[in-house]
């Protein structure tokens, strides 16, 4: 067992120049799956939102530098979810108002026509495009890149970004502090025991301990902020501007024309 914490703020390793999603501007990557998200909201059939997160899947497992956990996750776990949602929603459409009457099985006095399937699973397919162009961004940005990018593209005031990378980075910590206090009780024998009730008590015993460490960090960190003359000036500088290049307005240019073309066609 060990009881050292793992650092919360420690860089990962560098992204090879062939996953290019990671370096690209965070807004590029909402804008260019945005036309198709307000388009999905509007299609009613099979074959559109089905050809997007064939799309997106793609795009993620070429672009992006994924653990095995989200590969299984996006190739098994996405599928198995959609089919599950396409049946469920199926149950939940009036077979009455759909074209194909064709039975698939029979509940008692209900029939599952295959018109319903064919709701749910348009309907599921929708949801799960959504969710997969969702993905392309959120698997391969970082919160602060995010606030970066809406300073400096959005020009969004600055004292707005830096308060959301603070709050990001107040995740981590929260971790690593929650980390240090479990294995401080569990030396100390704090809480002990196996079972639900242990587990209770495990997790109330750790959120004085914890909050009282998020209001010192609070306080450093105002501190800190306060010390670096933090909103005394109208713009502040980056160590890591956000830029937008050309290859961005290349991404977002075609991933429009692939959009209008999968509608059109």
């Amino acid at each position: 067992m060990t009881f050292l914490s793992p650092d919360p703020y420690g860089t990962s390793a560098p992204v090879p120049r062939s996953r290019f999603l990671h370096h690209l501007n965070p807004l590029a990557k909402v804008a260019a799956v945005l036309p198709a998200w307000v388009a999905l909201l509007f299609t009613r059939d099979i074959v559109t939102p089905l050809v997007f997160v064939v799309l997106g899947v793609a795009l993620i497992l070429v672009g992006a530098r994924l653990r095995p956990a989200i590969v299984v996750g996006l190739l098994v776990v996405l599928p198995a979810i959609v089919l599950v949602m396409a049946v469920s929603f199926g149950f939940w459409t009036d077979a009455s108002r759909v074209a194909d009457q064709r039975i698939l099985f029979s509940i008692g006095a209900y029939d599952y026509t295959v018109g319903a399937l064919a709701v749910g699973l348009a309907t599921s397919l929708r949801l799960g495009a959504l969710v997969t162009l969702a993905l392309v961004g959120g698997l391969t940005t970082t919160g602060p890149d995010l606030a970066r990018a809406l300073v400096a593209q959005l020009r969004i005031p600055y004292r707005i970004g830096y308060t959301a990378i603070a709050a990001y980075r107040f995740l981590p910590r929260f971790g690593s502090e929650l980390m240090l206090i479990r294995q401080a009780q569990r030396v100390r024998g704090v809480a002990g025991g196996w079972g639900p009730i242990a587990a209770v008590r495990r997790a109330f015993a750790a959120v004085v301990p914890l909050l009282a460490s998020s209001i010192r960090h609070a306080e450093r960190m105002a501190l800190a902020m306060e010390s670096r003359a933090f909103g005394a000036h109208p713009t502040r500088t980056e160590r890591t501007p956000s830029r937008w290049r050309m290859r961005d307005s290349v991404f977002v240019a075609v991933a429009v024309l692939v959009t209008v073309a999968v509608f059109v066609l």
